[in-house]
């Protein structure tokens, strides 16, 4: 089978269309095309259902596409194994982290450590899902939870507090809670259910109220905790948030102080056979720095 026409395949499947495809594989959308018509005659089957909104795989596609993947994860795993024998810290490096961490906290601290390692192409996935660092879909992650996998390193960066919080606009205008039952006269923001989690339990803030949030109008829902952030901020209701976000925040103001939800727990991890790398090293000791002068 002709390697470069499999790499046209692979690019294909992953990205729908031949457009795409081509795009990321900087060739013209006839050219990819081409490829796997040939690619498809040389095997005697057909590997996608052509229609007008883009393209499905064959049952033999689906089969070729799931060897191909497996190929490429393999490929690119012994790529990073290559690159963790340099000496300097430098290359491509993806980080993946829950989406509120990475938008609220890490991204304003990434231009210093652009600064400090220039030679490191750094991709930050902020997302609230577990990608397989095994199959290198990223090379480490920044983890609200203990992992339980024997093969990843786990470096605990710090535990994050939780405590009831609103803006003084929005008790102003609505009176505030005495004690944590009140709040179930009042609008609370959590996430919807059966989205990923960032972490465990993300609606203590029902528990406590003593609410069931399905069917109740007084509930506003979002699968972001950077956007509950800002709704609070801006006092369309009443949520747990975490005390970085609300230290020195003038706007907005602790309440119920004794009601503070169990801490969740931030971990850096990356494989084992990762070890040696100097770029993932790198990254790691930026974090230590920073979670050190930040108040969690």
């Amino acid at each position: 089978m002709d390697w470069d026409k499999l790499r046209v395949f692979h690019a294909v499947a992953e990205a729908g269309s031949f457009t795409h495809a081509g795009k990321s594989l900087n060739l013209s959308q006839s050219a990819v095309s081409r490829q796997i018509s040939t690619l498809e005659e040389s095997l005697g089957i057909k590997l996608f259902h052509r229609h007008a909104r883009g393209l499905l795989l064959t049952e033999q596609g689906d089969l070729l596409h799931k060897t191909a993947r497996d190929i490429f994860a393999s490929l690119s795993m012994i790529e990073g194994k290559l690159m963790d024998t340099r000496k300097l810290p430098e290359g491509p490096l993806r980080i993946t982290v829950a989406e509120f961490i990475g938008s609220t906290w890490l991204a304003p601290k990434l231009k210093q450590f652009r600064e400090d390692h220039p030679d490191i192409q750094l991709t930050a996935l902020l997302d609230d899902s577990i990608l397989d660092l095994g199959m290198r879909e990223a090379d480490a992650a920044i983890r609200l939870y203990k992992p339980e996998q024997p093969d990843l390193i786990q470096r605990h960066l710090t535990t994050i507090h939780f405590h009831v919080c609103g803006s003084k606009s929005y008790f102003k205008k609505h009176g505030k809670p005495d004690k944590s039952k009140d709040l179930r006269d009042h609008t609370l923001i959590g996430y919807p259910e059966n989205t990923t989690e960032p972490f465990t339990d993300p609606n203590w803030i029902f528990r406590i109220a003593g609410i069931n949030p399905e069917n109740n109008p007084n509930m506003l829902m979002m699968n972001s905790l950077n956007a509950i952030h800002r709704a609070v901020m801006t006092g369309a209701g009443i949520a747990a948030l975490p005390d970085y976000l609300v230290k020195g925040n003038k706007d907005l103001e602790t309440i119920l102080p004794k009601a503070e939800r169990p801490g969740v727990e931030m971990y850096f991890v990356y494989p084992e056979e990762r070890r040696k790398s100097q770029r993932i090293a790198a990254f790691r000791d930026f974090l230590l720095e920073n979670i050190s002068a930040t108040e969690f």
